[in-house]
C-alpha cells in the first residue's frame, strides 16, 4: 500500500495536494519483477501505429526537406543526392530508436539507483491522472525544469510505473558519445541535439522537421527543456526558444487542432551534482560525459540525497494560450511545406509561452527547510559562517519566521508533517553535511581542503575554496528566490530611492525588473501586474500600507523589508563590481575569454582586502548574465564580424546603469517604460 505525504506548504492553496511515495511500493516489490511488468499505455488516439525507421522515412521524404536539400545544393554547388545523404547521416545521428527491452532495462536499473539515492519520490497523482487523459486526446509536450541529470530519467521512469507511454526526450549529443550507455540511452527514447549548431542550415532543418513530425503525428509524447540546459546554479534559466518554436509550429500552421504542453516542477532535498556545479561556476572545466565516469561517480550511492517531489503541473492548451495572441491565417499564404520565417508577432507568442511555461515550474516547486536555511545563512557576515559559525537557536527561530513568511506568499513547502520543527531542521542539517556541520550549539560552513597536501593554501585559493562551499550554498538558496523576488524588487526598490511616491517605485521596479531580466524569470508584458503582486504581498504580511499614490513602511514590517533587502544585496554588489571593472577598465573593446577570468582577479583581490564581502560575483554565470543586461540596457555591444565573442563597452552608459542602481539618480529621471526591452 503506498504511503500519502501531505505537504503542509499548501496551506496557503486552497485544497492540500496529495503525494504519493512511488518509492515504498518499489521497496516491496523485486527490481526484475517492477521491470517485467505489464506495460499497457494508452496512447494518443490520434497516432498512427507507427516505428522508428517509418518517422526516419517520413522525415527524409518530407517535401519540407526535400526543398531545403535542392536549395543548399544550389547554394553550395553540391548534388540534391549528396545534400540528402547528409541530411541522412545527421538523422541517423540524432534519431531515438525507442525499444520496449531496452525500457526495462532502465527501469530495473534506475529502480535500484533511485532506491539507494532517495528515501521517497513523492509523485502528485492528481496531475498524473491529467497527463494520462491529456496524452490521449492531443499531442503532448513534457517540459521538466532542469537541475540535475537524475531529471532525465524521472520523468520516464514515472511514466512506466503508471502505464502512460514513454516520451522522447531531447538530449546533449555528448550522452551519445557514452560508450554502451548512449546506446541504451537511444533505445530508451533520447534524440541527440549537437550543442553548437550555429548557421547549419541543413542541421536546423533536419532537427526542426523531426521534431515537429514527432508532435504532428503524436507517435509519442515529446519531452524537453525549455531552458535549454541544467542550471548550474539551481535557479530557473531564462529559455531558450529554438526547440519551443518547433514544437508549436504544427499549431501555428495548423497540422494539428491543438497541442497539450506539461510543466513539470522537480524539487530535490539535496542534488547529486552540488559540488561539481559550485566548481563548474569557478570556472574548473566540467568532467567529460564518459561510461567510465559515470562508474567513477558511483560513490555517489554511499551518499544520502533525501527526498524528490516531481509535480505534474496542469496540462496547458496551446490553442486556448494563444487565443488573441497571434493570427494564423499568415500561415496560409504559403504551402505549409515551404520554411517560412515567423512574424514578430508569433515570435513574441513563442518567447511569452516559454516564459509562462518556466514561470509556472518555478510556482509547482516545493520549497525545502534546506532553501530557508540557506537564505539566512547567507545574510551572516562570511566570517562568522567560517569561523565561530551562526547560533543554532538563532537560526532555528529564524527558519520557523521565514517559514510563516514563506507561506504568506504563497509559497509551497515541503515541510515534512508529523515531525516536531526541531527535528527537521537538525535532520535538514544533517542530510547537507558535505556543506555545513552543527557543533557545540553553531553552525558552520564546510571548507574542505586536500588532508594529503602539505603546501599551505594561498590566499587566492583559500578564496576559491571558501567561495566553493559558498556557492554550494547559494544554489540553494536559489531554489527559494522565485518566491521572494517581486516583494524584494520592491523592498530593494524603497531602500535605494527612499521613495513613497507608488509611480516613483513603480519606475524602480521595472528598471530593477530590466537589469535583473536574466537572473529572475519574468513574463514579458507584466510589469504592472508584478508590481501589484509585490505590493499585494508585502501589505499582506503587515510591511507596508498602501494608498492610491503612496506605499509607507510599516514599524511592523521593517523585518520583513531588512531581509528581502538583503536578500537581493548580493546581485546588487556583483552588478556594481562588474561595471566598475568596465568603466575602470583602460580597454574600450574586450573579449569573454579576458572578461570572465579578469573580473574574477578584481574581485578576489577585493575580498582579500574586506572591501568586498559577496562570494557570488565569482561565479560565471554571474559574469554572463551581467554581460547580457548590459548588451539588452545597450551599454554594451556585441561585436558581428567578431569571431571572438568581442564586445565593445560604452562607458557612460554602464556609469549611468550603475548610478542608477546605487539610487544617485532619482527614480524621478528614469520615465520606465515597461517591458520596453523585454
Amino acid at each position: 500500500m503506498t504511503s500519502t505525504y501531505k505537504d503542509s506548504g499548501t496551506a496557503s492553496l486552497k485544497d492540500e495536494e496529495e503525494f504519493t511515495d512511488i518509492l515504498e511500493e518499489r521497496r516491496c516489490t523485486t527490481d526484475l519483477g517492477y521491470a517485467l511488468r505489464t506495460f499497457n499505455p494508452q496512447p494518443y488516439k490520434g497516432a498512427p501505429s507507427s516505428s522508428t525507421s517509418d518517422l526516419k522515412k517520413a522525415v527524409l521524404e518530407s517535401q519540407y526537406l526535400r526543398y531545403i536539400a535542392k536549395e543548399i545544393a544550389l547554394e553550395t554547388g553540391s548534388s540534391v543526392e549528396k545534400v540528402r545523404q547528409e541530411a541522412r547521416g545527421i538523422l541517423e545521428e540524432m534519431s531515438h530508436n525507442l525499444q520496449l527491452g531496452f525500457i526495462r532495462l532502465m527501469a530495473y536499473t534506475v529502480n535500484k539507483v533511485f532506491k539507494r539515492l532517495f528515501r521517497s519520490i513523492y509523485v502528485n497523482m492528481e496531475g498524473l491522472n491529467m497527463l494520462q487523459q491529456a496524452i490521449q486526446e492531443s499531442p503532448v509536450i513534457l517540459m521538466p525544469n532542469h537541475r540535475s541529470y537524475v531529471d532525465f530519467l524521472i520523468v520516464s521512469f514515472i511514466l512506466f510505473t503508471y502505464d502512460i507511454p514513454i516520451p522522447v526526450i531531447a538530449a546533449g549529443i555528448p550522452l551519445a558519445s557514452m560508450k554502451v550507455v548512449g546506446e541504451i540511452l537511444r533505445r530508451s527514447g533520447a534524440f541527440f541535439i549537437r550543442r553548437a549548431i550555429g548557421s547549419d542550415k541543413l542541421y536546423w532543418a533536419v532537427l526542426s522537421e523531426y521534431v515537429r513530425t514527432i508532435v504532428r503525428t503524436g507517435c509519442a509524447p515529446l519531452e524537453f527543456y525549455v531552458e535549454g540546459f541544467r542550471s548550474r546554479t539551481l535557479k530557473s534559466v531564462v529559455p531558450k526558444l529554438g526547440m519551443m518554436d518547433m514544437v508549436l509550429e504544427p499549431y501555428f500552421k495548423g497540422e494539428v487542432f491543438d497541442i497539450t504542453l506539461v510543466p513539470i516542477s522537480i524539487s530535490y532535498d539535496r542534488v547529486v551534482e552540488e559540488s561539481l556545479l559550485a566548481l563548474e561556476l569557478l570556472g574548473v572545466p566540467k568532467p567529460k560525459e564518459s561510461t567510465t565516469g559515470l562508474f567513477k561517480a558511483s560513490r555517489v550511492l554511499q551518499e544520502d540525497y533525501g527526498c524528490m517531489h516531481v509535480n505534474f503541473g496542469r496540462p496547458l492548451s496551446v490553442r486556448q494560450l494563444c487565443e488573441g495572441k497571434i493570427n494564423r491565417s499568415e500561415y496560409n499564404l504559403i504551402p505549409r511545406d515551404l520554411p517560412q520565417r515567423p512574424s514578430t508577432e508569433i515570435q513574441d507568442c513563442v518567447n511569452w509561452v516559454a516564459h509562462l511555461i518556466v514561470r509556472t515550474q518555478e510556482e509547482g516547486s516545493l520549497i525545502s527547510p534546506w532553501s530557508l536555511m540557506a537564505c539566512l545563512l547567507l545574510q551572516a557576515p562570511i566570517t562568522t559562517l567560517t569561523e565561530e559559525g551562526l547560533q543554532w537557536h538563532g537560526l532555528t527561530e529564524k527558519t520557523l519566521w521565514l517559514r510563516k513568511l514563506v507561506l504568506d506568499f504563497r509559497g509551497r513547502l515541503n515541510w515534512p508533517a508529523h515531525t516536531t520543527d526541531s527535528d527537521v531542521m537538525s535532520s535538514t542539517v544533517a542530510l547537507h553535511h558535505s556543506i555545513v556541520h552543527h557543533k557545540a550549539g553553531r553552525v558552520c560552513l564546510v571548507q574542505d581542503g586536500d588532508p594529503a597536501s602539505q603546501d599551505p593554501l594561498s590566499p587566492e585559493e583559500g578564496v576559491m575554496r571558501t567561495a566553493a562551499a559558498v556557492l554550494m550554498l547559494v544554489s540553494y538558496r536559489n531554489q527559494a528566490l522565485h518566491v521572494f523576488v517581486r516583494p524584494g524588487i520592491l523592498a530593494t526598490a524603497i531602500h535605494i530611492t527612499k521613495s513613497t511616491q507608488k509611480d516613483e517605485l513603480f519606475s524602480f521596479f521595472c528598471f530593477l525588473r530590466d537589469v535583473f531580466a536574466n537572473e529572475f524569470i519574468f513574463i514579458p508584458g507584466r510589469a504592472s501586474q508584478d508590481f501589484d503582486e509585490a505590493c499585494s504581498l508585502l501589505q499582506k504580511c503587515g510591511a507596508v500600507h498602501m494608498s492610491e499614490q503612496e506605499v509607507t513602511v510599516l514599524e511592523t514590517g521593517l523585518e520583513v523589508l531588512s531581509f528581502l533587502q538583503k536578500l537581493l544585496q548580493p546581485f546588487l554588489d556583483s552588478y556594481q563590481l562588474i561595471f566598475r571593472y568596465l568603466c575602470e577598465n583602460g580597454a574600450h573593446v574586450f573579449t569573454e575569454k579576458q572578461f570572465l577570468p579578469a573580473v574574477q582577479n578584481l574581485a578576489t583581490k577585493l575580498i582579500l582586502s574586506g572591501d568586498l564581502h559577496t562570494f557570488e560575483v565569482l561565479s560565471s554565470d554571474t559574469q554572463k548574465n551581467v554581460l547580457s543586461a548590459l548588451r539588452r540596457l545597450e551599454a554594451v555591444t556585441k561585436l558581428r564580424a567578431s569571431q571572438q565573442n568581442e564586445y565593445k563597452v560604452n562607458k557612460a552608459a554602464v556609469r549611468r546603469t550603475g548610478d542608477i542602481l546605487s539610487g544617485k539618480i532619482p527614480p524621478e529621471s528614469l520615465h520606465a517604460i515597461p517591458d520596453a526591452r523585454l
